[in-house]
């Protein structure tokens, strides 16, 4: 495990295994001493086994943006603003269908087709199906709690968003 996991990343009931989550980690540490490439793209798109006695989600989550921000980063020349990675639209696609909500049902949270919904449209704005959404548009998305419907975890998808947003303006 790396120091970074061990300093940072809790454990608790179910969470992503950690197995998995060191081996991306290590490969990021690798990266960024300069041992191996690895692109801001492919910290975004990882994703992991929920288990039981995992790492937090939401501190690896926190974690990984810090580690695409720094993998993507670094003064630009002249400018002295951190540059920002271009992120291509098929991995944006790709990170969007790959990504997971807890869900649930009795406690409440956002409707699930609503959601969804949302979702579907950013890709196809991506995809030139349709005019693509402003990272100002993803920011500001709203969408009503439900109970006793299917729902998303209204922290999860919130905290999703506003990565999205983010990867919007390096698009």
């Amino acid at each position: 495990m790396t120091a970074i996991a061990r300093k940072r990343l809790p454990v608790v009931m179910r969470g992503y295994d950690r197995a998995q989550v060191d081996a991306l980690l290590e490969r990021i540490t690798r990266a960024l001493r300069g041992e191996r490439t690895m692109a801001a793209d492919e910290v975004r798109a990882a994703r992991f086994d929920v288990v039981v006695r995992g790492y937090d989600r939401r501190a690896v989550e926190a974690l990984l943006v810090e580690c695409a921000t720094e993998l993507g980063g670094g003064p630009a020349s002249g400018s002295g603003r951190p540059r920002r990675a271009v992120i291509e639209p098929a991995s944006l696609v790709k990170w969007i269908h790959n990504i997971r909500f807890t869900g649930h049902r009795v406690r409440g949270g956002y409707d699930v087709r609503d959601v969804d919904a949302f979702l579907d449209r950013v890709i196809a704005g991506l995809q030139g199906a349709k005019p693509p959404l402003s990272p100002h548009d993803v920011r500001e998305t709203k969408f009503p709690a439900v109970r006793l419907l299917p729902s998303y975890d209204e922290q999860e998808v919130d905290r999703f968003l506003a990565q999205l947003a983010d990867a919007l303006e390096t698009h």
